[in-house]
Parts: structure tokens; sequence; C-alpha cells
């Protein structure tokens, strides 16, 4: 069986870094660790203001790893992501310059202010894990996570995410607002200096990577399998949802039920860990059909009903 002690324990000291700057969000800070163990990608879509740049920040800062923030903007270009090759007058050759995906960690902020094309750019890097610059492939660091984060509010001036940048994203989580208790405790954290510049390293890449490794070897039933796939077959069958979850989304609920009972000291995956994960890992990947859409139904309700009526598979008898 995996040794999962040293997840557990990583797991556990990020979240201590990262809960230092955003108060009151364990669930949510422990889903972008659940994407990160997992090599996944995270959409984080909420209102400006509430810690999406500052959850990256810090989970850079607690690993160590290099962080490039990309200000998405409707006049970016593809190049801008990517990198671009410039002449050297000097050489007289062609040098590639990166741009700031080649990061460890990359925060894609306002993703959707940009055009579909610059989007796509991304699209490569996210799946491959490589960039592709006139005709010459550069591997990305590792390990590689892009947080993306969006306003779902405002609408002028936006690119609605095309289906195949959305089905990339590992996970959606949503921050919400802070308590009126967090939010006093945060009032009187940052009266002289933020927090995040007094959070430290707590683990290195490698150990990251390494946990990533022992992730995948915890043990998945045939039976929670069966779950999963019963699960997302509901998705395609439902009649308020013209496009249900892709193959795709049964792996993403796979992988992260698996580093949720690492995180939690489990070398096995269980039903209520499909469950908890079902919202984040689904719900993004669900179109809902027109008629529905004028009755105001949320891919999410769509998602928490089907948790209540997709049976559980039965225990094996012995």
């Amino acid at each position: 069986m995996p040794d999962i002690q040293p997840v557990q324990t990583l797991a556990a000291q990020i979240s201590a870094n990262a809960e230092r700057v955003i108060l009151g969000k364990h669930s949510e800070i422990e889903l972008a660790l659940i994407t990160l163990l997992c090599q996944g990608h995270v959409l984080i879509e909420d209102v400006p203001g509430v810690g999406k740049t500052m959850l990256a920040r810090a989970i850079a800062k607690s690993l160590g790893c290099s962080f490039k923030r990309i200000q998405f903007t409707p006049d970016m270009l593809p190049s801008d992501v990517t990198g671009v090759s410039m002449f050297n007058q000097k050489t007289r050759e062609f040098e590639f310059r990166p741009g700031p995906v080649h990061a460890q960690i990359v925060l894609t902020d306002e993703i959707n202010r940009a055009t579909p094309k610059t989007q796509s750019a991304l699209l490569e890097s996210m799946e491959e894990r490589q960039v592709t610059v006139d005709g010459v492939t550069y591997p990305l660091p590792q390990p590689f996570l892009v947080m993306a984060t969006q306003n779902h509010i405002e609408y002028e001036g936006t690119f609605p995410l095309p289906e195949a940048q959305l089905d990339r994203f590992m996970l959606r989580i949503h921050l919400g607002y802070p308590s009126t208790k967090d939010e006093m405790a945060m009032l009187d954290a940052q009266q002289r200096a933020h927090p995040i510049e007094s959070i430290s390293q707590v683990a290195s890449a490698q150990e990251l990577l390494d946990a990533q490794r022992a992730v995948k070897e915890v043990y998945v039933d045939a039976l929670v399998k069966e779950y999963i796939l019963a699960l997302v077959d509901a998705t395609r069958k439902h009649p308020d949802i013209y496009l249900g979850a892709s193959p795709r989304g049964s792996l993403a609920l796979y992988k992260t039920a698996q580093a949720r009972a690492a995180i939690v000291g489990r070398d096995y995956v269980i039903p209520d860990d499909i469950k908890a994960l079902a919202d984040p890992a689904l719900a993004h990947r669900l179109i809902v059909s027109p008629a529905a859409r004028l009755k105001n139904i949320d891919p999410r309700a769509v998602v928490d009903e089907l948790i209540h009526s997709v049976a559980v598979p039965g225990s094996r008898a012995t």
C-alpha cells in the first residue's frame, strides 16, 4: 500500500500557510491542493477582492516554486502568453524569449477578458505541459499548475470560455465572501503588513512531485469506479442538460478522489469522496439546455440532485 503520510503532512503544511492569508476558507484551499496533487488546473470563479490572487501566491511561496501572473485583457496576443522568437542582430539568429506561462505556478487573472484566440494559447500548455512557437516545442517546468480566475458577475468586455478550455480545468471553486469574524481578523492582520509577506517555504517542489506520485497509488475499488461512471452517465441523460460531462470529467473525479483520500489519511477512496468532489469536478463541464436556462436551472443544482438520486453501489458480498 502507498505511504500517504508524507502527502498528508505536505497538504497540512501548505494549507496552514495559505490559511494565514485566506481566512476561513479551509475547504476551498483543500480543493486547490487536491488539484495540485493531481497535476491538474483550477478555475476560481468569484467576485473581485475575495483573495483569488493571494491563494495562488501563498501556494507558490509555500513550495518555493516560480510564480508568474498574467493579467488578461482584450488586446492581449497569444505570444504575450507563450513567448516569441526575436531576431538577434549580433548573432544573426532568432532567439526565443519565453512568456509568463513558463513558470511552475501560473495565475491567469480574469481569463475571460482575453479573446478566444489568446485563451486558446493555454490549451497546449495545460494539457501537454509544453509550448510550441514557430514549430519548436519547449517543455514547461515541473510541477506546473494554472490557476485561472474569472468574474462571473460582469459580462461587459468579456468572452465566455470555450468548452474545450473549461474541460481542461480539473476543478472549479468559489471562494465567496468571508464571515464577519474572519473579515475582522483580516482587518487586524493587515494593519501594518500583508500576511503574504511573512509566510515562508514549508516544502519543496521535489516533495510535491513525490506526493503526486504517491497519490496515484491510492486504491479505488471497482464499485467506487462504477459509482463515478454512474454519476457522469447521469449528467449525459438528464433532461435539463444539453451536454453532459466528458470522459475527462470521469478522470477528474477519479484522480481528485484519490488525492482527497490521501489528504485525510486514507489509502483508499470511499463514496463520500466522490460526493464531496462531484460539484467542483463536474458542474463546470455541463451545458444546460435552452429550455432549462429559461427556468434559471443551474448546473450545480443538477449535480446536487444527481448526488441524491444516483444510488451508491452496495458492498460486495463475502
